[in-house]
């Protein structure tokens, strides 16, 4: 249920053996679980988010990193946090950070090719060179929600070296790397083990701790007396890092003083965005980069439509905005980047609980255990429920018998059952759905694009000798083939394109 490399084949014969709706073992004998891969179903629950939250665990497990966010906070405080935060995510908003993902991108593109060109200077005959793009696209995402989240400057692409990048580096690498271990299982589910017997990935969460609190809330500290004393002045501070435009929200004279949040809150969704905007986007500029190299005439498909975007010598803000439209509107650029996310979908599962007995809407009647007509499913309080996010994104009877497959053409002419799934980016589950989806997807889409454009213009990928493959490690990470103690690693064989070549 929980490899990559399984659950398609398991999803697809549950559906024929078992239909759309089936009940699967869990944990222990009284974990009876449901697993919906019926889109009327699964829409009801990412719709009912009053009914259906986070299990105590995934919320504990989450907390230990990142603190009571938006991504495990429930209820009221879930509602507070989201109300506070989604006017800094605003299309006008999200545009202004445009200029800077953009100059972030070409940084990028400029330290590939300095490598590249150390390379050549040294003498080295042999075609390209073999970089960890995972490990790049982490550093430069990093980079990215670092100034574009609360205007810290990581310069994470130029070196690995910065204290607060270490702190959250090693908190999520080690922290999350070792996370199906037995041991950081029962450290969730009694948590007083690790107080008692702390083992080293919980030493090094709290010395991490340590340093993204202080350094964190000496942000917060800075940031509120900016614009404590911009309007004191009466010249306001015009950041336009989501910090400052949460801190603002959470100041802003109409918020009744029951709605607003705590500094706590605010640094936990800090943390909350770089985890979130990070890693994930990272991930799926990874995989996309990893299929553009298993499919070379799609990656010179993409190349030759963003050429005929010219890249121009000065970037200002008023260009950067001209070319990011350009990007956007591209034909070629955005099938791809849906077809990356259907397929490789950085999130694999995510777990719910009701909370209360309901009543479940099918999409079609079935036939029951006991041979008896359903036209719904009845749950009781209590009962975990698996949302399949790849399952459903991967669904053969709605995307077709190559659902499995890369095809990016399928985007110009998709069945029309394909209308019936939940989800709040092209009808995948890869952002979730319902009021509980990413608050961060266009963010993620501009950061997306921005880079592909940069960098698939300046260089050709192509498979390394090492063979890649998917594990579900909380997110969907890529490991070399018989050597995941390496952590996770996706090698690509990068060389300088020559337009001659083509």
């Amino acid at each position: 249920m929980l490899s990559p490399a399984l659950s398609p084949s398991t999803h697809k014969r549950w559906i024929e053996q078992y239909g759309r709706n089936v009940r699967i073992q869990g944990l222990h004998p009284w974990d009876q679980r449901l697993l919906p891969l019926d889109p009327t179903t699964l829409h009801h629950i990412m719709k009912h988010t009053d009914i259906y939250e986070k299990p105590a665990i995934s919320r504990r497990f989450i907390s230990r990193f990142i603190g009571v966010g938006m991504l495990s906070a429930e209820g009221a405080v879930h509602r507070r946090q989201r109300r506070v935060a989604t006017p800094a995510f605003s299309v006008q908003n999200l545009r202004a950070l445009v200029p800077l993902v953009f100059n972030l991108s070409e940084q990028m593109k400029d330290r590939w090719l300095a490598l590249a060109a150390e390379k050549a200077a040294e003498g080295r005959q042999e075609k390209g060179m073999v970089l960890d793009v995972a490990n790049w696209m982490a550093r430069a995402t990093f980079d990215v929600i670092g100034l574009a989240g609360f205007d810290y400057h990581f310069n994470a692409i130029q070196h690995e070296t910065d204290e607060l990048f270490v702190a959250y580096r090693d908190m999520f690498e080690i922290g999350l790397s070792q996370s199906q271990e037995a041991r950081s299982l029962l450290g969730v589910v009694f948590p007083f083990l690790n107080k008692i017997f702390p083992d080293k990935r919980t030493r090094v969460i709290e010395r991490q701790h340590e340093v993204i609190h202080r350094v964190a809330a000496q942000l917060i500290q800075d940031k509120t007396q900016r614009i404590q004393e911009g309007e004191v002045s009466g010249v306001k501070y015009e950041a336009r890092d989501l910090l400052t435009l949460l801190l603002r929200s959470n100041a802003a004279v109409d918020l009744p003083s029951e709605q607003r949040i705590s500094d706590e809150d605010i640094l936990n969704n800090i943390n909350t965005f770089l985890f979130a905007g990070s890693d994930t986007t990272s991930l799926a500029l990874t995989w996309t980069f990893l299929l553009l190299a298993k499919h070379p005439e799609w990656q010179k498909r993409l190349r030759q439509e963003l050429l005929e975007v010219d890249r121009p010598a000065d970037v200002t803000e008023d260009v950067a905005q001209e070319v990011w439209k350009q990007i956007n509107n591209l034909p070629i650029l955005d099938k791809i980047c849906r077809e990356s996310l259907r397929l490789m979908a950085p999130l694999h599962s995510s777990l719910r609980v009701a909370t209360a007995d309901d009543i479940l809407p099918v999409s079609k009647p079935f036939v029951g255990p006991d041979g008896k007509l359903y036209d719904h499913v009845t749950i009781a309080r209590g009962t975990t429920v698996h949302i399949p996010v790849e399952g459903m994104n991967l669904d053969r009877e709605y995307w077709g018998d190559d659902a499995w497959k890369f095809n990016p053409d399928r985007w110009d002419n998709l069945p029309e059952v394909v209308a019936m799934l939940p989800g709040l980016y092209a009808n995948t589950l890869s952002f979730s759905a319902g009021p509980r989806s990413c608050i961060g997807q266009r963010f993620s889409m501009i950061e997306m694009k921005t880079f592909l454009y940069s960098i698939v213009r300046t260089f050709t990928f192509a498979e390394a000798d090492e063979r890649v493959v998917k594990s579900n490690v909380v997110l969907v990470r890529p490991y070399v083939s018989g050597k995941h103690q390496d952590g996770s690693r996706c090698p690509l064989l990068v060389t300088p394109y020559i337009p001659e070549e083509d």
